[in-house]
């Protein structure tokens, strides 16, 4: 499969933990930080007083985000000093984000194809944090950013990494969108049964056997079920939008809101069990007898159970498979030590 790459979003960015001086607000208002000479070397260049179109981004636990548009200044503060080296700084307004920063918390500083620059904060030893350090490949060291430049020779973006894409706010350009947009045309402006398009993703890549290797066949199928139910949600939404929310009354605010909510939930229902259709196929393609839906003792209803219902309540209590061989909760699914 044909994947974009991180290079196709951002020229580079720099990454740094933030101290209490950067994460406090001065009497002015305002914010500023130091930039670093590799910095400007790889993406930001040295233009005295440059402005950047910015986007602020605080990504929190629990997928809690904040995002505001704005601007930000790269200014040399020692330009009347021609005797000392430069010392660039970079001048930001205050907003919900940077209200948001405290010390400890690590700052990516991004600048992507449109030259938009990219202020992205999370809170020390969150999972955004580890999740950001994985999709740039660079983690701070010290009170002093790192930072890195992107080439075309990045490796392809994956499942995973679109999703952080995503959470960040960057809508993810599909590379194969028209070959995708041919598979999902037979649903018309209906989405199918997630079983249904788990069933096409797995179809869609003949190539992709789990027998070959489970885990890169659980994550190719996932990836590809995800940017089959991505263009046709982008077909049904632009229809809906198409059509507006108006009704007789006026504009039909109540009406969107529950459209977006459905939308919202319907991402986040359909991913575990787009999941439990994958893993139930490479338990397939290995003989594994299992179970789905099963209830056990105290109505706990686990996602899969080995081998299955009838061996399980003929276990004796006392027996140590009675109550230990089951996959997931009712919470969601769980893989662990699978294969």
């Amino acid at each position: 499969m044909k994947r974009g790459q991180i290079a196709d979003y951002f020229r580079g960015v720099g990454a740094k933990r933030l101290s209490a001086v950067d994460a406090e607000p001065k009497s002015s208002n305002q914010h500023e930080i130091g930039t670093t000479a590799d910095m400007r070397r790889d993406f930001l260049g040295e233009q005295h007083m440059q402005r950047f179109n910015a986007v602020y981004v605080w990504l929190g636990e629990e997928e809690e985000a904040i995002t505001e548009p704005g601007w930000a200044t790269h200014y040399d503060s020692r330009l009347n000093q021609p005797k000392r080296a430069a010392e660039f700084r970079l001048y930001y307004p205050t907003n919900a984000v940077t209200e948001a920063m405290r010390a400890g918390d690590t700052l990516f500083l991004a600048l992507d194809r449109s030259d938009t620059l990219w202020f992205i904060v999370a809170p020390e030893g969150s999972t955004s944090e580890q999740q950001l350090f994985w999709l740039f490949d660079l983690r701070p060291a010290g009170r002093s950013f790192v930072t890195r430049e992107f080439t075309f020779e990045e490796p392809q973006i994956d499942f995973a990494g679109r999703y952080i894409l995503e959470a960040i706010g960057i809508d993810y350009a599909e590379p194969e969108a028209d070959s995708l947009d041919s598979l999902v045309e037979r649903f018309g402006l209906t989405f199918p049964k997630t079983a249904v398009f788990s069933q096409l993703a797995r179809d869609s890549l003949p190539d992709i056997r789990a027998k070959d290797d489970p885990d890169a066949a659980l994550l190719a199928w996932l990836d590809r079920e995800e940017a089959l139910f991505r263009r046709l949600e982008r077909r049904i939404v632009a229809t809906r939008l198409e059509q507006g929310f108006v009704t007789g009354e006026g504009t039909d605010v109540d009406g969107f809101i529950s459209f977006s909510l459905g939308v919202q939930n319907r991402r986040k229902s359909r991913m575990g069990q787009s999941l439990e259709n994958h893993i139930a196929a490479v338990l397939d393609a290995f003989g594994i007898a299992y179970e789905r839906g099963a209830v056990t003792e105290h109505r706990h209803k686990p996602d899969f159970l080995f081998p299955g219902i009838a061996a399980y309540k003929a276990a004796a209590p006392g027996d140590p498979s009675y109550g230990g061989s089951f996959l997931g909760s009712e919470s969601g699914p769980v893989m662990a030590g699978l294969l």
